[in-house]
């Protein structure tokens, strides 16, 4: 018997275009809501509110909120946040559809959902999953210009008015509208449909991909139990993606046991921001040797960043991260490894492991131990973003060369 919950559930509709379809699902019971965020760079957002009738007759309320700092952290936890807790005490509403602005990543949206507590007057403090549940993510892919837009290095804001300090690219909105979905829904006509499904496939796996053509109300029951969003220590490729290569696409999985140099990784990274849709992992940086760094790419741009400490540095994690660590663990350096998995669709797989093996420290390197590595050039901080100014040649690497070249 399955569980009963008397919870509100939601619908999140995301994407650069096809998020206004969801009136197609507004009917008795459902009330679509949108907010418009075009606005917001001067602190203004238009919020929409679709209802059907009983009688079958539409309505839509719209207000004109003033966010004085705006952004959409604000516009979530001050009006988003606090009207699904509000539509959840309507004894009409039996549903609420979300219709994301495409600056908006549902898995963001979800996250705040679920942890970030709301006050308000008359209700118990607590997060809008007190009284709301997410039930699933629909993604509208662009079938003319999702490969391209996932594939470049366009900024957010060449194409959206997002606030100044946005430094988002297009390619990670693309990217996370897709790999957040539970439905897949291609608009329009694809230059290279095959090789945008294969892309998809892997991507967000498990999810069912449908054409344009198909109603909303119709691939409702398509949809994927929600994944669980991928977190720093836990498995790099959830959902079983197809391992197999289809045609210039595949899955790259790159392991090191040995730590990698930094200013070495720092230069090999490149390989990683032409050809490639996405790429995440664990990084072991010579030069931390307590702390684990997270890389996450999308298309031409790419972040490195402090993930936490190594269990065996005195991190602490849930049982499963203990059971995935304990199958590899290692006698001198516990769970400290390079675990990487690359969506090219272009690149040369290839040239991809062989630059960041290079990166790899030497057997002569790794016996050196962590005193010598302590003084090596490191040019990653708390947070490193990619592209960015060249550095001098780390110290090093003609020394690594010519150990290749013997």
């Amino acid at each position: 018997m399955g569980i009963i919950s008397n919870r509100t559930p939601v619908l999140l509709l995301t994407g650069f275009g096809g998020q206004e379809r969801a009136l197609e699902l507004a009917e008795p019971g459902t009330v679509v809501v949108h907010h418009d965020l075009s606005g917001l760079r001067e602190g203004l957002v238009v919020r929409s509110e679709a209802t059907v009738r009983p009688d079958g007759v539409a309505e839509e309320r719209v207000a004109l909120l003033e966010l004085a700092h705006g952004c959409v952290s604000c516009t979530l936890r001050e009006d988003l946040l606090p009207l699904l807790r509000t539509l959840h005490r309507r004894a009409s509403v039996r549903r609420i559809v979300v219709r994301l602005d495409p600056i908006l990543e549902a898995d963001a949206v979800r996250h705040a959902i679920e942890h970030v507590v709301v006050e308000m007057v008359g209700a118990v403090p607590g997060p809008a999953a007190r009284d709301v549940e997410v039930t699933g993510t629909i993604g509208f892919v662009a079938g003319a210009t999702w490969l391209d837009d996932a594939l470049g290095e366009e900024d957010l804001g060449e194409r959206f008015p997002v606030p100044d300090d946005d430094e988002r690219t297009v390619a990670q909105l693309a990217v996370g509208h897709a790999q957040s979905a539970d439905l897949l829904v291609v608009t329009g006509d694809s230059p290279d449909p095959a090789r945008l499904r294969a892309v998809l496939r892997r991507l967000a796996p498990g999810a069912p991909i449908a054409r344009e053509r198909a109603a909303l109300g119709d691939l409702l029951p398509r949809l994927a139990p929600p994944r669980p969003p991928v977190e720093p220590f836990g498995p790099l490729l959830p959902g079983c993606p197809p391992l197999d290569p289809d045609g210039d696409v595949r899955l790259i999985e790159f392991s090191a046991r040995r730590p990698l140099h930094p200013g070495r990784f720092h230069e090999a990274i490149d390989v990683l921001l032409d050809g490639v849709v996405h790429a995440r992992g664990r990084i072991w940086l010579a030069t931390r040797p307590d702390e684990a760094f997270w890389l996450e790419s999308a298309g031409a741009g790419l972040r490195v960043g402090a993930a936490g400490p190594w269990l065996a540095a005195g991190g602490e994690g849930p049982p499963e991260r203990w059971a995935m660590a304990s199958a590899a663990w290692d006698e001198a350096h516990g769970d400290r490894r390079t675990d990487l998995v690359v969506l090219a669709a272009g690149a040369d797989p290839n040239r991809i492991v062989e630059t960041l093996r290079w990166a790899e420290l030497t057997p002569a390197e790794l016996a050196a131990g962590p005193a010598a590595w302590a003084a090596w050039h490191d040019p990653f901080g708390a947070m490193h973003a990619d592209p960015c100014e060249d550095l001098a040649p780390a110290p090093g690497h003609e020394d690594r060369a010519d150990e290749e070249m013997a």
